[in-house]
Protein backbone atom coordinates (compact mmCIF):
# COMPACT_ATOMS: atom_id res chain seq x y z
CA UNK A 1 0.00 0.00 0.00
CA UNK A 2 1.34 3.39 -0.95
CA UNK A 3 0.82 6.37 1.30
CA UNK A 4 0.67 9.79 -0.32
CA UNK A 5 -0.71 12.00 2.45
CA UNK A 6 -1.51 12.40 6.11
CA UNK A 7 -3.48 9.97 8.29
CA UNK A 8 -6.64 12.09 8.42
CA UNK A 9 -10.31 11.09 8.61
CA UNK A 10 -11.80 10.79 5.17
CA UNK A 11 -15.32 11.06 3.85
CA UNK A 12 -14.71 9.70 0.34
CA UNK A 13 -13.32 6.41 -0.92
CA UNK A 14 -12.66 6.23 -4.64
CA UNK A 15 -12.56 2.95 -6.53
CA UNK A 16 -11.54 2.65 -10.17
CA UNK A 17 -11.10 -0.46 -12.27
CA UNK A 18 -7.50 -1.65 -12.36
CA UNK A 19 -5.94 -1.64 -15.84
CA UNK A 20 -6.08 -5.04 -17.51
CA UNK A 21 -8.30 -6.79 -14.94
CA UNK A 22 -11.99 -5.93 -14.57
CA UNK A 23 -12.29 -7.94 -11.35
CA UNK A 24 -9.63 -5.80 -9.64
CA UNK A 25 -9.81 -2.21 -8.58
CA UNK A 26 -7.70 0.54 -7.09
CA UNK A 27 -9.07 2.12 -3.90
CA UNK A 28 -7.90 5.57 -2.81
CA UNK A 29 -8.67 7.12 0.58
CA UNK A 30 -6.99 9.45 3.08
CA UNK A 31 -3.83 9.56 1.00
CA UNK A 32 -3.62 5.76 0.61
CA UNK A 33 -3.82 3.68 -2.56
CA UNK A 34 -4.36 -0.07 -2.50
CA UNK A 35 -5.57 -2.86 -4.77
CA UNK A 36 -9.00 -4.38 -4.06
CA UNK A 37 -11.06 -7.25 -5.39
CA UNK A 38 -14.26 -6.45 -7.29
CA UNK A 39 -17.09 -8.57 -8.65
CA UNK A 40 -16.14 -11.28 -11.13
CA UNK A 41 -18.07 -9.33 -13.83
CA UNK A 42 -16.28 -6.04 -13.07
CA UNK A 43 -18.06 -2.72 -12.51
CA UNK A 44 -21.47 -2.20 -14.15
CA UNK A 45 -23.82 0.76 -14.13
CA UNK A 46 -26.86 -1.49 -14.58
CA UNK A 47 -26.34 -3.89 -11.66
CA UNK A 48 -28.70 -6.91 -11.60
CA UNK A 49 -29.26 -9.50 -8.88
CA UNK A 50 -26.78 -12.37 -9.24
CA UNK A 51 -24.80 -10.86 -12.15
CA UNK A 52 -21.48 -10.88 -10.25
CA UNK A 53 -20.92 -7.18 -10.95
CA UNK A 54 -19.90 -4.44 -8.56
CA UNK A 55 -22.34 -1.54 -8.98
CA UNK A 56 -21.10 1.76 -10.39
CA UNK A 57 -22.11 4.77 -8.31
CA UNK A 58 -21.74 6.62 -5.04
CA UNK A 59 -22.88 4.83 -1.89
CA UNK A 60 -22.87 5.78 1.78
CA UNK A 61 -21.08 3.58 4.31
CA UNK A 62 -23.95 2.78 6.66
CA UNK A 63 -22.48 0.60 9.40
CA UNK A 64 -19.89 -1.97 10.30
CA UNK A 65 -20.90 -5.56 11.05
CA UNK A 66 -18.18 -7.57 12.82
CA UNK A 67 -17.54 -11.02 14.28
CA UNK A 68 -16.97 -10.31 17.97
CA UNK A 69 -15.97 -13.93 18.55
CA UNK A 70 -13.07 -13.53 16.07
CA UNK A 71 -11.93 -9.93 16.56
CA UNK A 72 -11.90 -7.12 19.06
CA UNK A 73 -14.26 -4.29 18.21
CA UNK A 74 -12.51 -2.22 15.53
CA UNK A 75 -11.80 1.45 16.04
CA UNK A 76 -14.23 3.32 13.78
CA UNK A 77 -16.62 6.25 13.71
CA UNK A 78 -19.20 4.16 11.81
CA UNK A 79 -22.11 2.66 13.72
CA UNK A 80 -21.15 -0.91 14.75
CA UNK A 81 -23.16 -4.10 15.13
CA UNK A 82 -21.80 -7.51 16.12
CA UNK A 83 -22.77 -10.38 13.80
CA UNK A 84 -24.92 -13.06 15.44
CA UNK A 85 -25.03 -16.70 14.31
CA UNK A 86 -28.46 -16.19 12.72
CA UNK A 87 -27.84 -12.87 10.93
CA UNK A 88 -28.30 -12.89 7.17
CA UNK A 89 -29.17 -10.75 4.20
CA UNK A 90 -32.29 -11.19 2.08
CA UNK A 91 -31.37 -11.67 -1.60
CA UNK A 92 -34.83 -12.79 -2.77
CA UNK A 93 -36.27 -10.05 -5.01
CA UNK A 94 -39.81 -11.33 -4.33
CA UNK A 95 -39.45 -10.98 -0.55
CA UNK A 96 -40.65 -7.75 1.12
CA UNK A 97 -37.35 -7.77 3.08
CA UNK A 98 -35.24 -7.78 -0.12
CA UNK A 99 -31.80 -6.23 0.39
CA UNK A 100 -32.22 -5.92 4.14
CA UNK A 101 -30.72 -7.71 7.13
CA UNK A 102 -32.81 -10.65 8.32
CA UNK A 103 -32.82 -13.21 11.11
CA UNK A 104 -32.36 -16.64 9.53
CA UNK A 105 -33.66 -20.05 10.51
CA UNK A 106 -30.91 -22.72 10.60
CA UNK A 107 -31.85 -24.23 7.18
CA UNK A 108 -32.05 -20.96 5.24
CA UNK A 109 -30.11 -20.52 1.99
CA UNK A 110 -29.99 -16.69 2.26
CA UNK A 111 -26.64 -14.91 2.45
CA UNK A 112 -25.35 -15.69 5.94
CA UNK A 113 -23.24 -13.06 7.65
CA UNK A 114 -21.86 -15.64 10.13
CA UNK A 115 -19.33 -17.46 7.93
CA UNK A 116 -16.54 -19.93 8.59
CA UNK A 117 -14.25 -18.56 5.85
CA UNK A 118 -13.75 -15.23 7.73
CA UNK A 119 -14.64 -13.09 4.67
CA UNK A 120 -17.38 -11.44 6.72
CA UNK A 121 -15.40 -10.93 9.93
CA UNK A 122 -15.57 -7.23 8.97
CA UNK A 123 -18.40 -6.06 6.71
CA UNK A 124 -19.24 -2.47 5.83
CA UNK A 125 -22.86 -2.19 4.77
CA UNK A 126 -23.38 0.12 1.76
CA UNK A 127 -26.58 1.91 0.81
CA UNK A 128 -26.70 0.36 -2.67
CA UNK A 129 -30.31 -0.22 -3.78
CA UNK A 130 -31.85 0.93 -0.51
CA UNK A 131 -33.91 4.09 -1.19
CA UNK A 132 -35.86 3.06 -3.08
CA UNK A 133 -35.21 -0.68 -3.10
CA UNK A 134 -35.81 -1.88 -6.64
CA UNK A 135 -36.54 -5.52 -7.34
CA UNK A 136 -33.62 -7.37 -9.00
CA UNK A 137 -31.24 -4.38 -8.83
CA UNK A 138 -28.83 -6.16 -6.50
CA UNK A 139 -28.48 -6.89 -2.82
CA UNK A 140 -25.83 -7.52 -0.18
CA UNK A 141 -23.22 -5.20 -1.71
CA UNK A 142 -20.58 -4.72 0.97
CA UNK A 143 -16.96 -3.87 1.62
CA UNK A 144 -15.51 -6.98 3.25
CA UNK A 145 -12.38 -9.08 3.78
CA UNK A 146 -10.84 -10.42 0.55
CA UNK A 147 -10.13 -14.01 -0.41
CA UNK A 148 -6.45 -14.93 -0.78
CA UNK A 149 -4.88 -13.35 -3.86
CA UNK A 150 -7.71 -10.81 -4.12
CA UNK A 151 -9.90 -13.36 -5.91
CA UNK A 152 -13.09 -11.83 -7.40
CA UNK A 153 -16.20 -11.32 -5.29
CA UNK A 154 -19.88 -11.83 -6.11
CA UNK A 155 -20.22 -8.03 -6.50
CA UNK A 156 -18.66 -6.51 -3.39
CA UNK A 157 -15.42 -4.60 -2.84
CA UNK A 158 -12.92 -6.65 -0.82
CA UNK A 159 -9.48 -6.08 0.66
CA UNK A 160 -7.12 -7.77 3.13
CA UNK A 161 -8.36 -7.63 6.74
CA UNK A 162 -5.43 -5.49 7.92
CA UNK A 163 -6.23 -2.85 5.26
CA UNK A 164 -9.92 -2.95 6.08
CA UNK A 165 -9.16 -2.34 9.77
CA UNK A 166 -6.98 0.62 8.77
CA UNK A 167 -9.73 1.99 6.54
CA UNK A 168 -12.27 1.65 9.38
CA UNK A 169 -10.05 3.71 11.67
CA UNK A 170 -9.80 6.46 9.04
CA UNK A 171 -13.33 6.84 7.63
CA UNK A 172 -15.63 9.62 8.71
CA UNK A 173 -19.11 8.78 10.03
CA UNK A 174 -20.68 10.23 6.85
CA UNK A 175 -18.24 8.59 4.46
CA UNK A 176 -19.18 7.25 1.06
CA UNK A 177 -17.60 5.14 -1.66
CA UNK A 178 -17.49 6.30 -5.28
CA UNK A 179 -17.09 3.31 -7.62
CA UNK A 180 -16.17 4.17 -11.20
Amino acid sequence: MKKSGSARKTSILRVNRAPGNGARGILRYAGFTLPVALGRAGIKANKREGDGATPRGRFRLLRLWWRADHLRRPATLLPVRPIRWNDGWCEDPDDRRYNRPVTLPPASNADRLWRDDRLYDLVIELDHNTRPRIRNRGSAVFIHVARPGLAPTAGCVAMPAIRLRDLLARVHRRAYIDIR
